[in-house]
């Protein structure tokens, strides 16, 4: 079976979210957090492992799955979240984002991280191993 990676690098979770809050009207900061807790990259300071840590155990419980996306809306802003593998990313928006472009722009920048595509495409590899075994 291959081994799959799950490091990203600061720099790219860096760049991946200036580009984030470069492109997004409306959002206010956000972060990369890995899911042992390492903050990747912040916008704004905050505790965001923290909180990231809480929202996804508040979320998931006993649900299976877990939970891949969340929305929290509130009268002082929005929160939306997006994890896949082991990385989270998390943003702190004004109210009335539109949350199907905000997700699509969440999921786009998983996507771009390089360990993260590593993941999907180890995964798969992983699947198709399986079914032909």
């Amino acid at each position: 079976m291959r081994a799959v990676s799950l490091a990203v690098a600061e720099d790219d979770a860096k760049r991946a979210l200036a580009t984030l809050v470069e492109t997004c009207a409306g959002l206010r900061s956000g972060a990369i957090v890995a899911a042992g807790g390492e903050l990747l990259a912040e916008s704004a300071e905050g505790d965001w492992s923290a909180q990231v840590r809480r929202l996804w155990s508040a979320l998931d419980g006993e649900r299976k799955p877990p939970a891949t996306q969340v929305h929290v809306a509130t009268e002082a802003g929005e929160l939306f979240a997006v994890r896949s593998g082991a990385i989270t990313v998390v943003a702190l928006t004004d109210r009335f984002a539109l949350a199907s472009l905000m997700f699509c722009d969440l999921r786009s920048v998983l996507r771009d991280l390089p360990a993260v595509a590593d993941l999907a495409d180890g995964e798969a590899a992983l699947d198709a191993e399986r079914k032909a075994a």
